[in-house]
């Protein structure tokens, strides 16, 4: 319980119907049932707000980490809203938190090769089958963090779409640290002692996260910061190792990305994850609102939460034209992904989406010294 007080989620965080049962019905058909509610009404949602016929839909592609139905994911959606036959789908699976981003550049390549497409990507986390009814204190944590939800993305690169988007993808960055066995398994789904399965979380997870993340900005660093700042680094990096190496123990020098950034989408996984990017980037509390928000309000959603968190900053009202996004994903493997998204619409915050009906409400103080 004391875990739970400390986790940073509120009361509104949802869980589906077969895990408030006792037992918990954690079958196939709950599984589905999941499923089907969380994409169908995202689905509908997203296709009705922008007017899109589902048989225009070109490419889609899904991401579920712990539910691999056959049927696949991406043709319930193909059924249930009567896509055309040559449509191409993809189904993607085990790839844990960071996969939303990981299916936004699949779909980005293959936009690449089929012109004058739309790409339509969903992600989620099926809870259902996460439910861990085990005593490995390990594995008990998903239980306290994960929650439901899922997000649907429109992509497209036809001419005529350009008036009505909303943003252009600048960069896709992608680190897979999974060499490492310590990272391979810091997020492990296993079955404990007892034979019960459930995904282990080892202490190691921040560690792992904070040296995926210096592989990922290390990449993505010299594509998004200005010459200045880039300067200004690597100044301050040979100066700590050349000229005063005495001073070892000191903070390593990190870029100023608010330089290359208006606004950061860390992924909602947990308070210490979030306060931890925060640290290493040396960001200030305002720049992880979003991400706790999102926490507070939703839990960890698993790869639909940095789109989560990109809403709550549209509700605010704070992205304006010309403004740079960074998504920064985490999931098992180990990975971290980065996607950088411009600004190019003046977006409305008055339109619904998930915040609309309580964004009044936000920011609020989370308690967490329980």
């Amino acid at each position: 319980m004391g875990v739970l007080e400390r986790s940073g989620i509120g009361s509104e965080a949802c869980v589906p119907d077969s895990l408030h049962q006792l037992p918990l019905d954690a079958t196939l058909k709950t599984t589905r049932e999941e499923t089907m509610l969380v994409l169908f009404t995202v689905v509908q949602d997203l296709l009705s707000k922008h007017q899109i016929d589902p048989k225009s839909i070109d490419i889609i592609v899904s991401n579920c980490s712990l539910f691999c139905p056959t049927p696949s994911i991406t043709s319930l959606v193909i059924n249930k809203f009567g896509m055309r036959s040559n449509v191409k789908s993809f189904s993607l699976s085990g790839m844990g938190c960071s996969a939303g981003l990981l299916s936004i550049s699949l779909a980005k390549d293959l936009l690449k090769v089929h012109k004058n497409s739309i790409a339509l990507v969903l992600s989620m986390e099926a809870v259902t089958p996460n439910g861990y009814t085990g005593r490995a204190k390990s594995m008990l944590l998903s239980n306290v963090l994960f929650r439901m939800g899922g997000a649907a993305i429109l992509l497209s690169n036809r001419k005529q779409d350009r008036s009505r988007a909303k943003y252009k993808l600048q960069h896709l960055v992608r680190s897979h640290t999974g060499a490492n066995d310590e990272a391979y398994e810091s997020v492990f789904q296993k079955v404990d002692d007892a034979g019960l399965l459930g995904v282990s979380l080892s202490r190691a997870l921040l560690r792992v996260a904070g040296k995926a993340l210096t592989a990922n900005i290390v990449e993505l660093g010299p594509l998004v910061l200005p010459y200045s700042e880039m300067i200004r680094y690597g100044w301050a990096l040979l100066y700590k190792k050349c000229i005063n190496p005495s001073r070892s123990k000191d903070r390593v020098p990190v870029p100023n990305f608010k330089k290359a950034f208006e606004h950061f989408c860390i992924h909602a996984g947990g308070r210490a994850v979030i306060d931890a990017v925060e640290e290493n980037l040396r960001l200030h509390k305002d720049d992880g609102e979003a991400s706790r928000m999102t926490l507070y309000r939703f839990g960890n959603t698993s790869s639909s939460s940095v789109w989560y968190e990109l809403s709550y900053l549209e509700a605010k009202g704070r992205v304006k034209r010309g403004d740079r996004v960074w998504q920064i994903a985490f999931g098992s493997g180990f990975k971290c992904n980065s996607a950088v998204w411009k600004c190019i619409s003046n977006i409305d915050p008055k339109p619904r989406n998930a915040w609309s009906d309580r964004i009044h409400r936000y920011p609020v103080e989370v308690l967490t010294n329980c």
